[in-house]
C-alpha cells in the first residue's frame, strides 16, 4: 500500500479549480477514496482522500499542488492518513444514515448550534451540511422568506424518543421547524400526498363558515375548538355542530366554496408534486362540496369527505354514509395506496387536527401542520413557522429545482 493523504485546498473559487488539480493529481497515478466540494459565497472548499499507489511520487505530487495552488491563490494542506485509520473509516460506511431538516423564517447560529448540539448528544455524527432555501436579500422585506438547512447525520440511535423529545424542544424554544427522517430509498421516492382539508389546505374551518352563516358562530366554534384539541370524541361533535345547521340555504356553500383561503405555499407544493408525478388528494372530515372545489381548482386525483344531506335546497343537519373520522380516514390512506399501486412507505399526509394523528401515524411521512400542541407533540414531524410549500424541502428539493 503506498500513501494515504487527505488533501485540502481553499481560496477564492473560479472556473478550473477542480480540473487542474485533478489533472496534475492523474499525472502521478493517484486514486481519489474521497472528495467533497463546497462553495460558499465565492469561496471554495474541496477536499480529497488521496491513495498515492508508489510513494516515490508522494513528494513530487506535493510538490507540484504547492505550485498549481501558488499560481490559482489558493491555500492547500497536506494530512497523512494511517492505513489502520483509513480501515476504521471503511468499517463505517454500513451505519445507519439519516436527513435532520431546520427550517425557519431565517436561521442564526443558535438555532444551527442547537441542532448540532442535540446530534453530538446523541453520539450522531454530521457528515454534511446543505442550504436547500435560496437566497434572499437582506434589504428587502419578505414575509414569505424561507431559510433551510440539511444535516447528513450518520451512527445509530439508542435511544429515539429521547432524540425526538430533544429535537422537539428546540422548535418549542427556537420557534423553528426541525424534521428528522431515515435517509433512505423510500424518502426519494414518495409518490402519494394526502391533505386534510379545513384549516391545512384552506385557512379556516368550512363548517365555522357555514355556521356563521346560520347564525350560531359561536356555538360551533366552541365545539370545533374542543375536538381539535382531543377533549371530545370527533364523532360527536361533529353531529353536535352539523345539527345547528339545519335549515340553511343550499346556495350559501357556493358563496362559501369561491372565497375559501387558500394555505401558503399550496398552490406552490401542489404543482411542483404533480411535475414530480405524484398523485395527490385530499382526505378531510370536512366536505365533499368544498373538497370537489378544491379538486378543481388545483387539478388534484382523489378526495374523501363527508357528504351533506340536502333537502328541498335545505341542509338537513346530517351527512350521507359514514362520518369520515379519524380512523376512517387512515382506513381511506390505505385503501388509496392500494388503489394506486403505491407502498405505504412511499405516503405522504398532512394535517392539523387530533382526527389527523391515525393517517399522519400510518403514512411514510407524517406532517402535523400548523397544529395544536397537542398534536405537534404526537406527530412525528410538524411545520409551524412556513407555508405548505416547505414541504418540498423534507423530500430534499432544494428551491433552484422549484417550478414557480
Amino acid at each position: 500500500m503506498g500513501d494515504i493523504l487527505l488533501l485540502s485546498i481553499s481560496g477564492p473559487d473560479h472556473p478550473g479549480v477542480t480540473a487542474a488539480f485533478s489533472d496534475t493529481l492523474s499525472q502521478h497515478g493517484v486514486n481519489v477514496l474521497d472528495i467533497g466540494q463546497a462553495v460558499i459565497h465565492d469561496r471554495l472548499n474541496l477536499g480529497m482522500l488521496l491513495e498515492i499507489p508508489d510513494d516515490r511520487e508522494s513528494g513530487a505530487a506535493m510538490k507540484e499542488l504547492l505550485f498549481l495552488a501558488h499560481q490559482h491563490g489558493l491555500e492547500v494542506n497536506f494530512n497523512p492518513i494511517a492505513a489502520e485509520d483509513y480501515e476504521n473509516w471503511v468499517d463505517t460506511q454500513g451505519r445507519p444514515r439519516f436527513i435532520v431538516t431546520l427550517l425557519g423564517r431565517k436561521l442564526s447560529a443558535a438555532n444551527i448550534g442547537h441542532v448540532a448540539a442535540v446530534v453530538s448528544r446523541h453520539g450522531l455524527n454530521i457528515d454534511t451540511i446543505s442550504r436547500l432555501s435560496g437566497r434572499f436579500s437582506l434589504r428587502e422585506n419578505q414575509p414569505t422568506r424561507r431559510a433551510c438547512v440539511e444535516f447528513s447525520i450518520r451512527g445509530e440511535v439508542d435511544d429515539p424518543e429521547g432524540l425526538r423529545h430533544d429535537l422537539l424542544a428546540i422548535t418549542r424554544d427556537d420557534e423553528v421547524d426541525v424534521a428528522f427522517q431515515a435517509d433512505d430509498l423510500y424518502r426519494r421516492n414518495r409518490r402519494l400526498i394526502v391533505f386534510d382539508m379545513d384549516s391545512t389546505l384552506i385557512q379556516c374551518e368550512v363548517i365555522d363558515e357555514l355556521a356563521k352563516a346560520a347564525g350560531v358562530g359561536e356555538r360551533v366554534a366552541a365545539i370545533t375548538e374542543s375536538a381539535m384539541r382531543g377533549e371530545i370524541p370527533f364523532n360527536e361533535s361533529f353531529e353536535r355542530r352539523l345539527a345547528t345547521l339545519a335549515g340553511l340555504d343550499e346556495r350559501v356553500l357556493a358563496e362559501i366554496a369561491e372565497t375559501l383561503p387558500v394555505t401558503e405555499g399550496a398552490e406552490r407544493l401542489i404543482a411542483n408534486l404533480k411535475h414530480l408525478g405524484y398523485r395527490v388528494g385530499i382526505l378531510s372530515g370536512g366536505f365533499t362540496y368544498f373538497a370537489e372545489h378544491l379538486k378543481k381548482r388545483f387539478g388534484l386525483d382523489c378526495i374523501s369527505a363527508n357528504e351533506l344531506d340536502i333537502a328541498d335546497g335545505k341542509l338537513t343537519g346530517k351527512v350521507k354514509g359514514e362520518i369520515v373520522n379519524g380512523e376512517k380516514k387512515a382506513e381511506l390512506l390505505r385503501a388509496m395506496a392500494t388503489d394506486l399501486g403505491i407502498d405505504m412507505r412511499q405516503t405522504i399526509a398532512v394535517g392539523d387536527g387530533a382526527n389527523d394523528l391515525p393517517m399522519l401515524a400510518i403514512a411514510g411521512l407524517g406532517v402535523a401542520f400548523h397544529a395544536k400542541p397537542m398534536v405537534r407533540a404526537n406527530a412525528r414531524h410538524s411545520i409551524s413557522t412556513l407555508g405548505l410549500d416547505s414541504i418540498l424541502y423534507l423530500l430534499g428539493v432544494r428551491d433552484r429545482e422549484v417550478i414557480e
